[in-house]
């Protein structure tokens, strides 16, 4: 019976611990993990340059608008006879030393210049627009309808701005021989030109057969006049150089 006591006491202590449940060992908890990198933020690019507007172009003058001729004509040269005292009056007309004409009639004379420049030439202005107190100015000097337009009857062609008076010089500006100088009243001055030495009037007839075809209509008395076949009226608030 003693054997059988401590058998039975040893059994019980182990029936009741089988019949507790077992608790499963912990869990190791995991590692933790890195932070991923933050990438380094890309510089943005640079922004495109905004072009300029393209500058507006100015419209190209009316044909009646007044222009400097030097700004149209390419080469051309001027010896404005009456701003200084190289003319028949001997006197001082107007006081601007640069031509002036409609932008029209400046177009015409460009063309001209452009092929007398491809032979060797070029024109030379000895008039161009002449303000209208100018005409009473030689009215004044030279009152005589043989040489001078009256202003109390009408105006020249010249007050208009279609006028020129031009003779022919190499294109260094050399002169060559022509029938006559400026405002010469004789006989000479006219397109007759049988009165003339030859090569004068060689070169007189190449300057009149040029001008005509560029839309000039020659003065039968003065080989150097030529007004341009477009007219306008007479100009009287226009001022040179202003």
């Amino acid at each position: 019976m003693r054997f059988f006591l401590p058998l039975a006491l040893g059994l019980s202590l182990l029936l009741a611990g089988c019949g507790q449940r077992m608790s499963p060992p912990p869990e190791e908890a995991p590692a933790a993990e890195e932070p991923a990198p933050v990438p380094e933020p890309k510089p943005l690019p640079a922004p495109e340059p905004v072009p300029e507007p393209a500058p507006q172009l100015e419209p190209p003058p009316a044909p009646a608008d007044f222009v400097l001729v030097s700004d149209c004509v390419p080469g051309i040269r001027a010896d404005l006879k009456y701003a200084g005292e190289d003319n028949f009056t001997g006197q001082v007309i107007y006081d601007f030393t640069e031509a002036y004409l409609r932008y029209g009639t400046a177009r015409k004379l460009a063309a001209a210049q452009e092929i007398l420049t491809a032979q060797g030439y070029s024109l030379l202005i000895w008039d161009a627009f002449r303000p209208t107190e100018a005409q009473f100015r030689l009215w004044e000097v030279c009152p005589d309808p043989v040489y001078v337009a009256n202003p109390e009857r009408g105006f020249s062609s010249h007050s208009r701005g279609n006028t020129v008076d031009v003779t022919l010089v190499l294109e260094d500006g050399s002169p060559v021989e022509m029938p006559t100088g400026f405002d010469d009243f004789s006989p000479l001055a006219d397109r007759d030109y049988s009165d003339v030495p030859e090569t004068a009037a060689a070169n007189a007839r190449l300057l009149e057969d040029v001008m005509t075809d560029c839309g000039f209509k020659p003065y039968a008395g003065e080989w150097w006049h030529f007004s341009d076949t477009d007219s306008y009226p007479v100009e009287e608030d226009f001022v040179p150089g202003k």
